[in-house]
């Protein structure tokens, strides 16, 4: 398991076993926990846990998924939820008022509710990492006799 969130590779293969396993298991929600978050080990460390692992005790996968994506993506909130044909359908925003034409939402769908909100979970968490390039603007083709100075003083 992965504690930290380097690179998009490791959340691809979450997504992937999200959407695989036909059922949610503490196991998962450890595996979500450790690869996608990074301020629920930190609350926990502190002695802030929001309450979770006695939602996982519990077997409250629904409040587990929601609880998640309360604690480490806040500025997130759930704007369509929808069973269709016996497929759970998820739709996460950061600009609820917005037409829906026009949002980005990150999407996850699966049989399973909670499934569906965790796999639209770890989509969010992907659009919420740092860009892995850096861009670098190269200086040559500056000639040094050429310099002047930009600043506005008026």
């Amino acid at each position: 398991m992965l504690s930290n969130l380097t690179s998009e590779r490791p959340l691809e293969e979450l997504e992937d076993q999200v959407r695989s396993v036909p059922t949610l298991t503490p196991a998962l929600v450890g595996d979500v926990v450790a690869q996608a978050c990074t301020r629920l080990p930190t609350m926990k460390k502190a002695g802030q846990s929001p309450g979770i692992d006695r939602l996982i005790e519990a077997e409250a996968w629904c409040d587990v998924a929601l609880a998640l994506l309360t604690v480490e993506l806040p500025s997130w909130q759930i704007r369509r939820l929808v069973c269709d044909d016996g497929k759970w359908f998820c739709s996460l925003t950061q600009a609820p008022n917005l037409p829906l034409g026009l949002d980005d939402t990150a999407d996850g769908h699966h049989q399973s509710l909670p499934l569906a909100i965790l796999d639209a979970f770890i989509e969010a968490r992907k659009r919420a990492l740092p860009p892995t390039s850096v861009s670098v603007v190269s200086k040559a083709g500056i000639d040094s006799a050429c310099t002047m100075s930009c600043d506005n003083f008026a």
